[in-house]
């Protein structure tokens, strides 16, 4: 019941010694990821003891010490790591995805906002020819409940279930994955909403619609670009199992730039109305709210849709 990430999953954080890296290592910890070390070439052969909840199972509150090496090569030749989650600053994030694709990882989790287009072009590309699957930057990451969680979704909000949801807005996975608590997710995954990004809509749609796990799929978008558009072609084509969708930016005054830096309008393409055309267009439920997106989801799921 997962895509990418499963409870096997090995997990190195880059930048685990930084004020971000230490509190969601530590939330990452009490969620059960299996966190194997943080990477910072000034603390290398140190370890980092982290207290976690009581409710961690099996572990009681005992501190875990977690290492710390000198690269991700050397993290990677230590424990077998095969996903990085990146907490490092904008000017240093390029030259961090390049040295986690460089050492093979798997997949590269990037946190980071505010990075230069001009690096994410870079790095992305770079690591897609590496065979590195990016997602983000500027996301939450990823969470597959009560397996593993690589970034800083929370833990608490949901439970392991059927639907599948891929979002371009952090706080709309929040909301989605709360309202549906009772029914439970496969795996979240927050996209990231810059302009280019290293995982798509399509991309989880192709995931989810593999998995034998997932009966129905999410996707959340927003204003701008024309991502939600050629998800909406790839379901036409691809895609067999119901989705229910929901677009933000609806109220969005004309003229403004808001929200995410990929959130730009070119006249009516980009819009939200466009979207939710061209969605509902190829049978997508589209809700005009997350409440109503939510009713959207248990009344599909309800009907055996």
């Amino acid at each position: 019941m997962a895509i990418h990430l499963t409870k096997e999953s090995k997990v190195l954080v880059q930048g685990m010694t930084g004020g971000e890296g230490m509190k969601h290592t530590r939330r990452m910890l009490a969620a059960g990821t299996n966190v194997v070390g943080g990477v910072n070439p000034r603390k290398a052969g140190r370890t980092v003891d982290f207290d976690v909840p009581q409710c961690l199972k099996g572990l009681g509150g005992t501190p875990i010490a977690v290492p710390v090496f000198g690269s991700v090569a050397e993290g990677i030749e230590v424990t077998g790591a095969d996903v990085s989650v990146v907490f490092v600053p904008p000017a240093f994030a390029k030259a961090a995805v390049v040295e986690a694709a460089d050492a093979g990882i798997g997949l590269a989790v990037v946190i980071t906002e505010g990075i230069p287009v001009h690096d994410s072009v870079a790095f992305t590309a770079y690591a897609r020819a590496k065979g590195t699957r990016i997602i983000g930057p500027n996301c939450p990451g990823l969470i597959t409940p009560g397996q593993s969680n690589a970034g800083i979704i929370p833990a608490d909000i949901t439970k392991p279930g059927r639907i599948g949801l891929v979002s371009k807005s952090g706080t709309l996975t929040y909301q989605l994955m709360y309202e549906l608590r009772d029914i439970g997710f496969s795996t979240c995954v927050g996209i990231g909403g810059d302009p280019v990004v290293g995982t798509t809509h399509i991309d989880c749609l192709a995931a989810f619609q593999d998995d034998p796990d997932t009966e129905l799929i999410v996707l959340i978008g927003e204003i701008g670009g024309d991502a939600e558009e050629r998800a909406a072609a790839y379901i036409r084509d691809h895609v067999t199992k119901p989705v229910v969708g929901y677009i933000a930016g609806f109220t969005a005054p004309e003229g403004k730039t808001m929200g995410h830096a990929g959130a730009i309008v070119s006249g009516s393409s980009g819009t939200a109305e466009a979207k939710k055309e061209a969605l509902e267009a190829v049978g997508v439920r589209v809700g005009g709210t997350p409440t109503e997106t939510a009713r959207l989801v248990l009344a599909a799921l309800e009907a055996g849709a």
